[in-house]
């Protein structure tokens, strides 16, 4: 399986068209007031048209009700739902079946411990993403700049198809193809200032994730830690 690059928390024509041209799997949107990367209906609207088609839309909210939902899925049309929050395996489903959109659920990780958290969601979510628990009294619940240990997801049980997630950025993210992240997911590795994507860390990001693929399909090597995060 090819890996799955996914940039996040986009908010620019030019940068958008970085993370399209470098060919990212996914491109992210956040609708998350308390998010330096918040979009509004109107960015979101003026947005969606320039994919067209060229990476799949990823809207991720954080404990969103029914009608900012709506409201994302009007200005927006995303091919996925990202849900970043505290939802529960019944919200999860609730919104699979109203919006009739496929979600990835984002578990926050620390310990070996909270990968327990994700078999709730293995009837009901479509993708996992495992990213870094953020610290007590963060104000965001992802886009931290934070890593965790990636040596124990080495052998994770679940049967959805995972991403992962929390502090990768250009120097790291080799390590995390090496280490057999079957996707990745970064924000933050690849901005200039909090919300500010830079094109030139977007197109770096990209072109080191898809050599290091090359070459790990050529030498398979098993989980490892992280490498140095920013």
């Amino acid at each position: 399986m090819s890996l799955l690059v996914k940039i996040c928390g986009l908010s620019t024509a030019p940068t958008l068209e970085a993370a399209l041209n470098g060919a990212a799997d996914m491109v992210g949107f956040v609708f998350f007031p308390k998010s330096p990367r918040h979009l509004s209906f109107d960015q979101a609207g003026a947005l969606s048209p320039l994919v067209a088609g060229r990476a799949a839309k990823v809207a991720l909210s954080v404990d969103a009700d029914d009608a900012l939902i709506d409201g994302i899925i009007a200005a927006l049309h995303p091919d996925m739902l990202q849900l970043h929050g505290h939802e529960t395996p019944e919200r999860v489903r609730d919104l699979k079946a109203r919006t009739g959109l496929p979600v990835m659920k984002a578990i926050p990780v620390s310990t070996r411990d909270d990968l327990a958290a994700a078999a709730a969601y293995e009837d009901v979510a479509d993708r996992l993403l495992f990213d870094a628990k953020p610290p007590k009294g963060a104000a965001l619940p992802g886009g931290n700049g934070m890593a965790f240990d990636w040596t124990i997801l080495k052998g994770v049980s679940t049967r959805l198809p995972w991403m992962l997630s929390g502090g990768l950025n250009g120097e790291n993210v080799v390590a995390a193809v090496e280490a057999g992240a079957p996707g990745l997911d970064v924000s933050s590795g690849v901005e200039s200032a909090p919300g500010i994507k830079d094109i030139g860390l977007i197109r770096d990001f990209i072109a080191k994730a898809r050599q290091a693929e090359r070459e790990r399909q050529a030498n398979p090597v098993s989980l490892g830690s992280p490498a140095k995060t920013a």
